[in-house]
């Protein structure tokens, strides 16, 4: 980056308990030359790439946002991380003000400034293909796995054996069909479903169709230790979304020690490569056959356990910060 005040603004807005969170959270405290931002805000907010731009007209600093937000201006000094194309791509996650957003500032952004950081091969290519930038632009610096999440921790207990179906109730994480699959499935008498967060009036309706209301339960919004006990204790974690730039809850479940079953789509098979079963997210059969699978064969459950601790040892936010360090802080323009 270029040549001003050594430390570097980090818009530490981010961190929080979702995924850009967390990675936001781990950057800032692994990189001692970041800045914690002096705005406040929603770095999601409408308004907040003129508050940035106006913020870092004042601040003779670089600038690395760990989300998508950008300023208008001083982009050659700024450095942006696109985890995904979601609201581009995905049709139901986005809106009008979304589009204009990533069209008239995220495009324009990722060809001009510095670096673009993102945390998957599928990701870059679609951001290289989106803002018809270089993929030489476009650094994959990937995502770890926080250290709460470990083989150590103590497993969730619940009435039954349980099916752990992690998403925000966003149509992507395709929880509609998951559930069908369950309903379908011959584990609807041997086990529940526990969903983070609460349940909606469209789920619940789809609860009760399916007849399957003793059968489902909700534990809200969960810290990363309540979150890793859950994985540790299920029988399976069940991750059949349509749309990932990376797939979080993939690798924490690996290496909690939980069997994952999760979609042959967009970054999911590249992160979990041969250490999960990847199903058609659009075929509710395939899906409950893997279900089914996964509870009753026990060889099978233990070799993903296996290859689940030794591919999420890819994956480690040590690695993430190296290369940051590597590509960011330490090249000069």
């Amino acid at each position: 980056m270029t040549e001003l005040d050594k430390t570097i603004i980090f818009d530490s807005r981010w961190i929080g308990d979702h995924g850009i969170g967390r990675f936001a959270r781990e950057i800032f405290e692994r990189i001692d030359c970041l800045e914690k931002i002096g705005i406040t805000g929603k770095p999601s907010g409408k308004l907040d790439f003129l508050w940035l731009t106006l913020y870092l007209a004042r601040k003779k600093k670089n600038f690395l946002s760990p989300g998508y937000n950008a300023p208008v201006l001083f982009l050659k000094r700024s450095v942006i991380t696109v985890h995904d194309l979601n609201h581009v791509d995905v049709e139901h996650n986005t809106s009008l003000l979304k589009k204009i957003y990533y069209r008239l500032i995220l495009k324009r952004a990722c060809k001009r400034c510095h670096k673009v950081l993102t945390v998957s091969e599928f990701s870059k290519q679609r951001i290289a293909e989106w803002a018809g930038i270089s993929k030489d632009k476009i650094v994959v610096v990937g995502n770890g796995v926080s250290d709460a999440f470990n083989n150590s921790v103590p497993p969730y207990e619940h009435e039954k054996p349980f099916i752990f179906i992690a998403g925000n109730r966003k149509l992507h994480k395709n929880e509609h069909a998951a559930l069908r699959a369950f309903a379908k499935s011959s584990l609807r008498n041997s086990h529940s479903v526990i969903m983070t967060g609460s349940i909606t009036e469209e789920l619940s309706s789809l609860i009760k169709e399916l007849d399957i209301n003793d059968d489902i339960f909700f534990c809200g919004r969960v810290t990363d230790k309540e979150l890793a006990s859950i994985y540790k204790g299920a029988s399976v974690l069940f991750f059949p979304s349509l749309y990932e730039g990376f797939g979080l809850p993939v690798i924490e479940a690996m290496s909690c020690g939980t069997p994952v079953i999760t979609s042959n789509t967009t970054s999911l098979g590249e992160v979990s490569g041969d250490a999960a079963l990847l199903v058609d997210p659009t075929n509710i059969n395939e899906m409950t056959y893997a279900l089914e699978s996964v509870c009753s064969d026990e060889r099978l459950r233990e070799t993903l356990i296996s290859k689940g601790f030794e591919r999420c040892k890819r994956y480690t936010w040590e690695n993430t910060i190296n290369i940051i360090k590597r590509e960011v802080i330490e090249k000069k323009l």
